[in-house]
């Protein structure tokens, strides 16, 4: 069941002395949703997190949970709970007595907090690690500890930094999975910073793309997705070729531009690489003004009609594959 507490960020800035490292951004995510912060490094992402969490002070601009202003409280007045990029898991402790932590700092009594800490610890599927140490968990178990030890505070929104940028490829998209299982479980707002597009558009509801320290596009993911506002966006998210044209410049998905041998196509190309990428093969070409696009073609079509490197090819696309961009 979600809940319905709500997060929104008004004019929320972080100035760190003369460097805006976030400059005045505004978002309303919705209550129970599962949010992704994106954006290269230095964009501000983290920086908007931590002010989320209190372990940064917000320079102006105000956050707001469930209609209450918390941009001058504690973190622990908050609602909110944060789960670190490193899992910051105490290494003389056990699983179990890492989970319980924020209980017993709180006072609450030994039968109580370890009766807790067993039920999130089987929540997250890690009962029979609850006597280890940190030193002895893989990757993936020290994260689901980590989980665990955020959750039990019953917080009503959980912050997650780069959660899973620890973690081996094959790891981190069983991990990415299960994230989205407890949250849908869970019912309660996820905001989760990455600057992994693909970690962000398998996971988010909704996603934030941050560029110099701004929000560059932000709403639905398909919708930011399928109609990026601007070539930062579009580029970034790494599925779109941003092209100058006559008439403007504008997007086109790299699935749907077409690799042929058409004198009559609306860009001439030169092949300048070619990867095959098991159910596909990504084909890049040169274009005029320096410009590279990339072509997905499902193995079948390539190796129908395959190419080379060097050769002169048409690029062409639908009409509809194309979306204008603002800048």
């Amino acid at each position: 069941m979600r809940n319905n507490i709500e997060l929104e960020l008004v004019s929320l800035t972080k100035r760190y002395g003369a460097t805006v490292a976030v400059d005045a951004i505004s978002y309303h995510f919705s209550a129970g949703t599962y949010a992704c912060l994106l954006g290269p490094s230095g964009c501000g992402k983290s920086s908007t997190l931590r002010m989320i969490a209190g372990h940064e002070m917000v320079s102006d601009g105000a956050i707001i949970v469930g209609g209450r202003n918390i941009s001058n409280l504690p973190p622990a007045k908050r609602g909110t709970a944060m789960m670190f990029q490193n899992y910051a898991l105490f290494p003389h402790l056990t699983v179990l007595d890492n989970v319980a932590f924020s209980l017993a700092m709180k006072g609450v009594d030994q039968k109580t907090r370890r009766a807790r800490a067993l039920e999130l610890l089987e929540l997250v599927d890690m009962t029979l690690m609850a006597d280890r140490l940190p030193a002895q968990l893989s990757g993936g178990q020290q994260q689901r500890a980590a989980l665990a030890r955020a959750l039990i505070t019953k917080p009503d929104i959980l912050l997650l930094d780069e959660p899973l940028s620890a973690l081996d490829p094959f790891l981190r998209v069983r991990m990415r999975a299960e994230l989205k299982k407890l949250q849908r479980e869970l019912g309660i707002t996820f905001v989760h910073v990455t600057h992994g597009q693909d970690e962000a558009l398998a996971l988010a509801d909704e996603i934030v793309v941050m560029n110099n320290a701004k929000i560059e596009q932000a709403g639905k993911t398909r919708v930011v997705f399928d109609a990026p506002n601007t070539a930062f966006v579009a580029r970034f998210l790494g599925s779109h070729n941003v092209v100058s044209m006559p008439e403007g410049m504008v997007a086109v998905r790299s699935d749907a531009l077409k690799v042929t041998n058409d004198k009559s196509a609306k860009l001439p190309g030169t092949i300048t690489n070619i990867e095959y990428q098991g159910t596909h093969v990504a084909v890049t070409a040169s274009i005029a003004n320096e410009q590279e696009v990339t072509a997905l073609l499902s193995d079948k079509d390539f190796f129908g009609n395959p190419k080379e490197l060097g050769e002169v090819v048409g690029l062409d696309w639908e009409a509809s594959a194309a979306h204008a961009l603002a800048s």
